[in-house]
């Protein structure tokens, strides 16, 4: 079967080279009855792939089973997975057969398999390797031939080396991995599935489908889709049936989704790909081009907080400011500094001083300048550093900055400790322990 024959009859939707390779390796790997990990964030459409290996295989004519390991109470587990006789628990009233005995010859599709018990790993584990199982409570070990599909939005290397997941079973798991991208990944696909959902849609409820116009279609292709293809299909079922209309612009998009007003950029990082979900977000698993989104817009705006600043400084201070320097900054961002050098008649420019002697600054009542330590120069042309002036290198010791802290905090309660230690976020004992370290 071809690529697109297989995109057609499983009804997966998109031309992106990262979604085609992941469907022609399952294509590639479903005769076989190796052991598929198929990778991806929750939401991406896994499930499908397992289906693929499945229908394309030699045991597409026996059952396929799918298991959510996350949804099934560590206590059950086992039970569920590979049986019980009679007798082996409380509530155990008659034999049971699990999964992989009720699929004997099928295909059983393990979603979800990082939360999946250390002790049911183990039992997963054999099975993979021996194709025998104990039921819960029985000593006679069985056979099953069972193929296994599994599938992580997770890193478990992550989870291997916190002990949460065993290393001999990841790497059995892995014989073939298989990576879906995210729908951030493949924005070239949005509109495409958008469009596939909208008409879908209009056929169950009777309605004529949404479209959305150029301005709206921008709108879905930057937003950063954290719930993916699934959240992409509840938007449009959304507009479906909540909209009148049936043609879309972004401020009809707008009223119904807000969300979509959100950061467009794709900062999120991807957990089965170097993120850890247990670090609580840090920036490990992003990729290059986030980060430099993220530090880029942190940029901006310290530089509009630093024009704002500026801008107070020169209006309170009834300083003037020549347009020369102001000639790179746009008018929505500093109006008010243009509008101060517009009525300025002489042109004073802000300089440090580095010299021991003072600088004039102009005097508002007599017009005339004043000495003083202020930092404005007349004539830039004309202004010189002091070569003698010594430059003091300010010290990085930790051990330095921690006591200077502790002294500015007692100078700044009056060597009241209490009140010291609790504006250094420390405790009273602490601090005594620190003045006697660093005999304060």
């Amino acid at each position: 079967m071809t690529l697109q024959g297989v995109k057609q009859r499983f009804g997966i939707i998109g031309t992106s080279p990262d979604l085609e390779r992941a469907i022609d390796t399952a294509m590639r790997v479903a005769p076989t009855d190796l052991t598929v990990l198929v990778q991806g964030e929750s939401g991406v459409g896994k499930e499908s792939f397992s289906q693929i290996i499945h229908q394309l295989s030699p045991r597409k004519h026996n059952p396929i089973i799918a298991v959510n390991c996350g949804a099934i109470p560590s206590g059950t587990i086992n039970s569920e997975l590979f049986g019980h006789d009679k007798g082996a628990f409380t509530g155990a009233m008659n034999d049971r057969k699990g999964y992989f005995e009720t699929v004997d010859g099928g295909t059983i599709f393990l979603d979800e398999i990082g939360e999946m018990p250390l002790d049911t790993q183990a039992y997963l584990l054999r099975v993979l390797e021996t194709g025998e199982f104990l039921r819960v409570g029985s000593s006679k070990p069985r056979k099953t031939n069972v193929r296994v599909v599994a599938a992580t939005n997770v890193d478990l290397l992550s989870r291997v080396r916190k002990n949460k997941f065993r290393e001999d079973l990841f790497y059995r798991l892995n014989t073939v991995p298989i990576r879906v991208p995210s729908l951030s990944e493949r924005r070239q696909d949005i509109f495409l599935l958008f469009r596939k959902f909208a008409l879908d849609f209009s056929e169950r409820y009777r309605t004529d489908p949404v479209r959305l116009d150029d301005s709206a279609r921008l709108v879905i292709e930057n937003y950063a889709w954290p719930g993916n293809v699934r959240e992409l299909r509840n938007m449009a079922e959304q507009l479906s049936v909540m909209s009148t209309e049936r043609n879309i612009d972004a401020e009809k998009l707008y009223n119904f989704i807000p969300k979509l007003r959100e950061r467009h950029l794709p900062a999120k990082q991807h957990q089965f790909n170097g993120g850890d979900p247990d670090a609580g977000g840090s920036t490990a698993g992003m990729g290059d081009r986030d980060i430099l989104y993220r530090l880029l817009f942190d940029m901006k705006s310290d530089l509009n907080e630093l024009k704002g600043v500026l801008s107070e400084l020169i209006s309170n201070n009834n300083l003037r400011v020549s347009r020369a320097q102001l000639e790179h900054l746009e008018d929505s961002d500093m109006p008010r500094l243009r509008a101060i050098a517009a009525e300025s008649s002489t042109p004073v420019i802000q300089q440090r001083n580095f010299g021991n002697s003072p600088t004039p600054i102009p005097n508002k009542q007599a017009g005339s300048f004043e000495s003083s330590g202020a930092i404005l120069i007349d004539n830039p042309d004309n202004f010189h550093y002091d070569s003698t002036a010594e430059v003091v290198e300010e010290s990085l010791s930790l051990e330095d900055m921690e006591k200077s802290m502790i002294k500015k905090a007692l100078d700044k309660h009056n060597n009241r400790r209490r009140e010291a230690a609790e504006d250094l976020g420390i405790s009273e004992r602490t601090l005594y322990r620190k003045i006697k370290q660093y005999d304060i």
